[in-house]
């Protein structure tokens, strides 16, 4: 599926896939290895300012998409451009490279966040490997991303194990953020927090993007999240694209049956709890 550009994607796109495809080799009783088709043919664009969502269920081929957006995958075919040049090499200047223009934001904030370093340090560290300013610059970067992201300083002096759900997730937000990326990839970045605070991030990642003007993938198996999200969003299935378009014409009139399914299955994850009913237990 070949994805068209809308009045309001106007320029060149910061990411694009370009019927991407990616293969795994298992192993089998056999001689042969079995071939494992996870990305089929799949075309995708990320614009600045503009929010993708991507969904669909486990499997579906979300998180394979994810990591050739990033480059920690290479595709088996198909091409890939960052900033309108195609991506000819996979090599580790490359994604040094990749890494400057797309960062992520994983589903737990535990895998982002080293258990034992402060959070300045954590913020620190990506310019330190990437040279960037000196230490004084470097730590008025660390000291404006805190902000940015809603957090008070007293964090910097803080580990993660001190920290919330929440205030976990706001700071790999803010890590992600650090080398000033032109994408940031949101996998599942609210389904490992409570009900509460997931809107709470939600809002957030809307502000950022506002703000800084960012382009972002969203990637969730709630389709009523995405929607809250998105300005467009591309719905896959068994490693395809089979549906894509503005989120409002996707999700109100949607032409695949599968759509369909995923709307009547996924209950929206920002729907307040229904109001507790009061116990005759001890009356």
């Amino acid at each position: 599926m070949n994805m068209m550009s809308t009045p309001q994607q106007a320029g060149a796109p910061v990411i694009e896939l370009r019927d991407v495809s990616v293969d795994f080799r298992i192993r089998s009783p056999g001689l042969k290895p079995i071939v494992l088709r996870a990305l089929d043919k799949v075309s995708l664009a990320v614009y600045a300012g503009r929010t993708l969502g991507v969904v669909g269920e486990s499997g579906s081929g979300k998180s394979t998409a994810a990591k050739v957006l990033i480059g920690l995958l290479e595709p088996s075919s198909g091409e890939i451009w960052f900033g309108g040049e195609q991506v000819r090499r996979f090599d580790a200047s490359t994604r040094k490279r990749i890494g400057r223009v797309v960062s992520v934001v994983f589903q737990d904030p535990a895998t982002a966040l080293n258990a034992r370093m402060l959070v300045r340090e954590a913020l620190l560290d990506p310019l330190r490997v990437h040279r960037i300013g000196d230490e004084q610059s470097r730590r008025k970067r660390v000291a404006e991303l805190v902000s940015l992201v809603g957090l008070p300083q007293s964090v910097l002096d803080a580990i993660p194990a001190q920290l919330s759900g929440g205030q976990r997730q706001r700071v790999a937000i803010a890590r992600a953020l650090t080398l000033k990326p032109k994408v940031i990839v949101a996998d599942e970045p609210t389904s490992a927090l409570d009900v509460s605070v997931r809107a709470q991030i939600l809002n957030l990642l809307q502000d950022l993007k506002r703000e800084l003007n960012l382009g972002m993938v969203f990637i969730s198996h709630d389709i009523q999240t995405v929607r809250h999200i998105s300005d467009d969003i591309a719905v896959m299935h068994r490693g395809k694209v089979i549906e894509f378009g503005p989120s409002d014409q996707v999700l109100d009139s949607p032409s695949q049956d599968y759509t369909r399914t995923l709307l009547a299955a996924a209950p929206s994850l920002l729907r307040a709890p229904p109001a507790e009913t009061p116990s005759n237990a001890f009356l």
